[in-house]
This record gives structure tokens, sequence and C-alpha cells, in this order.
């Protein structure tokens, strides 16, 4: 039988740059299995997505990292791309609302680019994780085991490493969200 998400809240954490696959796709998977979406960001109104390097198409945004309440959420996915986790890691309130969900023990899924935040949280330490190969230095520095697997679950955070690995990485998610708490 498929998780489900009934019931559940998720938050999307994005800005400018996020990569729209890693947005998109996820997003449809946990919609699919029925929970709710907001995308939380640094300012309100829209962002724009990017295809590595070509603007893609732009997203609403629901509420502001300022104005969310993590409490409010059952699990958050941080995209990647480039530029979105390196603006997303230097807003105070986007590292606290990320924070906050590591604090309560709250499931986690985090692709490419997107463990930049993580690190600037401060919640990689002793964490098995995968990300895009450019982030293996920053994360081992900040005491993450790295690897260079498709997906990777340690405790409620899934990471994965590139588009090419939305499949599994949508899966997971998934499977994680419906277990919740961990």
């Amino acid at each position: 039988m498929a998780a489900t998400l009934q019931g559940k809240r998720i938050a999307f954490l994005a800005t400018d740059g996020v990569e729209e696959v890693e947005y998109t796709k996820p997003r449809e998977a946990v919609e699919k299995a029925g929970a709710r979406v907001e995308l939380v960001s640094l300012e309100p109104g829209e962002i724009q997505a990017f295809n590595h390097l070509d603007q893609g198409g732009r997203f609403p945004v629901d509420v502001t990292a300022k104005e969310a309440d993590a409490g409010a959420y059952d699990a958050l996915v941080l995209p990647g791309g480039v530029a979105n986790p390196d603006f997303l890691r230097t807003d105070p309130e986007a590292v606290r609302f990320v924070k906050s969900f590591f604090d309560a023990g709250k499931p986690v899924g985090v692709i490419c680019h997107g463990p930049w935040t993580l690190v600037e949280a401060g919640v990689v330490r002793g964490r098995r994780m995968t990300s895009w190969p450019s982030l293996r230095t920053d994360l081992t520095n900040a005491g993450a085991n790295w690897v260079d697997e498709e997906v990777v679950t340690d405790n409620g955070l899934v990471s994965s490493r590139k588009p090419d690995d939305l499949p599994a990485f949508c899966a997971k998610i998934v499977e994680e969200f419906a277990e919740g708490r961990h």
C-alpha cells in the first residue's frame, strides 16, 4: 500500500534561483500522496525558478520565512539550485525556520545544493547524507558523513544528489513524511 500524506502540511522553503524540477517534482509527489503544500520564501510575491542557468517558471509564495511557524508543518523540503540555498543560508529567519524542524524531530528532504542551508543551521553533524558533489567538503567540514548515493535517509533526513535522483528522492520523502516525527 502506498504511503499517504492525508492531513499533512508540508513546507517547501525556496527563493529565487531554485532549480525548477527540484521544486516541482517533489511538490507533485507529496501532493499526489495527499499533502497540503505551502511555499515559504524570503519575500512575499513570487520566486523565479531556473532550469540550470536558464530562467524557468515563477511560483507564488504562500508565506515568508519570518512569518512561518515550523510548528504548523509536518515536514520540510529544501530544493536545490545554486543561488537558492546560497540566498537562504544568509537569511537568519530561513535558517531559524530550518533548524526548528530538526529541533522538533520532524522529517526533512533536501536535494542537490540544498544542504548549504542545513550547514548554516548547524544540523548535519553526525548525519549520513549526500548532495551535489561540490558540497562534499562543506558537509564533511560541518561534521556530516558524506556518501555518493542516489538517496540517503538518516533519522528522518532524506538527501539526494541531483535531478536524476528525483524518482528515488520523491518516493523516499513521501515514505518518511508519512512516518512522521523521528
